[in-house]
């Protein structure tokens, strides 16, 4: 996956507008780096996020990483053998954590995360820089785990590829940043589901705030808000075996997606 990267990614950033965002650094980013925060995430076509994109330019700038205003993640996530992270999820637990090794491709960036959901709304990422994207927990993983997850580490397991191209926009006018997922893969050993129709939206906030151009955007074109984890969609699809009744609504909005724009690709 990933292949032929800079042209996909050349394609996209022209078919999305995005040379007409004004770019901003990862070292200017720091003053909205929200690792506590509140998140808002929406779901829709690409074909609407190619409407969306030219309406904003005035109001965000886009993130711009050697030359690049769009971004290829790699993502690994963990979860002990019973899928328990998984599960915890699915029955609706709100205080709940997600482990992940993630790559920034452009970059050759590698963090090791713990993102905790608070039974609050709150969202806290952690995270420790690696040498390389981790496939195993052991060593230096295993003791930055211990005091930023609360269960046994040590039972921790990879169980999902997940891949994805993201825009970073930033706001002008406001403490905000919202990330916007395109090329959305997900795999584990032999077994490959791809999901480019769709896009998703996340808004990121000190706290939940209408006061969001892009909110205001998708509110005028009808797209309401929705929860969507990339890792439990992703585990409901790849191992189909396992309980997802709750996530079935999220997985008809994907195939109802898919059937809207079936003959729209950004490859």
């Amino acid at each position: 996956m990933l292949q032929n990267i800079s042209g996909t990614q050349t394609n996209m950033a022209g078919a999305l507008s995005l040379n007409d965002y004004a770019p901003i650094s990862l070292s200017k980013m720091a003053g909205v780096a929200l690792q506590n925060r509140t998140d808002t995430k929406y779901v829709l076509s690409v074909n609407m996020l190619q409407q969306i994109m030219p309406q904003l330019a005035d109001d965000y700038s886009a993130l711009v990483v050697n030359g690049q205003r769009l971004s290829a993640y790699r993502t690994l996530y963990f979860d002990t053998p019973q899928f328990d992270l998984y599960h915890r999820h699915h029955a609706g637990i709100l205080d709940r954590y997600k482990v992940r090794s993630r790559e920034y491709v452009a970059s050759d960036l590698a963090f090791l995360e713990v993102k905790h959901k608070t039974n609050k709304g709150r969202t806290i990422k952690e995270r420790v820089r690696t040498p390389e994207l981790v496939g195993s927990i052991y060593g230096d993983s295993a003791k930055f785990l211990q005091d930023t997850y609360p269960y046994d580490a040590v039972q921790l397991q990879p169980k999902l590829w997940v891949e994805y191209s993201r825009i970073t926009l930033v706001s002008r006018h406001r403490q905000e940043r919202v990330t916007i997922d395109v090329n959305l893969s997900y795999s584990w050993k032999d077994k490959t589901i791809s999901l480019p129709h769709i896009a998703i939206i996340e808004v990121k906030q000190e706290g939940f705030s209408h006061q969001s151009d892009i909110k205001r955007q998708l509110h005028q074109r009808h797209i309401r808000l929705t929860g969507f984890s990339k890792y439990c969609v992703g585990i409901s699809l790849i191992y189909p075996e396992l309980k997802h009744n709750n996530f079935k609504s999220k997985l008809r909005l994907v195939e109802k997606l898919a059937q809207e724009q079936s003959h729209v690709y950004l490859n």
